[in-house]
């Protein structure tokens, strides 16, 4: 026995926030692929993680270099549609379909520091000095990208606790 849960356990525990961090830094559409991979590489990595390891940020930086590759790939290929596709994944329960819409699209326009930094801390929960060894740079740093991503989709996301909508 390892003394490790089961890699089950570990999926069940930790997908929701792995797939809320695919879907703040690639969107809707590429966030399941991205998800899924991220647990297939997880799965072959999961016997020689150490047993005291902080699985979360382990989850989300594996879910970082996915993401990556993603974007990479998207950038090599150049398909052009009609409409885009249908979100593959139902909002939660309650949700307000455009204000996620909205959500995502502000996300998308912020630079690429502030997003993930953004979706790290907020969306995973990670501290920053585990958003810090996922995107490189200091604590401090991530915090000020941190900071200044909330800041900016407080001023274009009309939706968001503290924004200013215009009168």
């Amino acid at each position: 026995m390892t003394g490790k849960p089961p890699f089950e356990v570990i999926v069940a525990a930790h997908g929701r926030t792995v797939l809320r961090v695919c879907r703040a830094v690639l969107g809707p559409a590429d966030a399941d692929d991205a998800w899924s991979e991220t647990f297939l590489s997880a799965l072959k990595a999961y016997p020689a993680l150490p047993a005291g390891a902080n699985v979360e940020a382990w989850l989300v930086t594996i879910a970082h270099r996915k993401a990556i590759d993603v974007t990479r790939a998207t950038a090599r290929r150049a398909i052009p549609v009609a409409e885009t596709p249908e979100d593959a994944t139902p909002p939660a329960a309650g949700a307000d379909p455009d204000a996620a819409a909205e959500l995502t699209g502000a996300l998308a326009r912020l630079p690429a520091r502030q997003k993930h930094a953004v979706a790290y801390h907020y969306l995973a929960g990670l501290p920053y000095a585990e958003v810090a060894a996922i995107i490189g740079g200091t604590p401090e740093a991530a915090r000020r990208a941190a900071a200044d991503g909330i800041a900016a989709l407080r001023r274009s996301y009309p939706g968001a606790p503290g924004s200013r909508v215009p009168t």
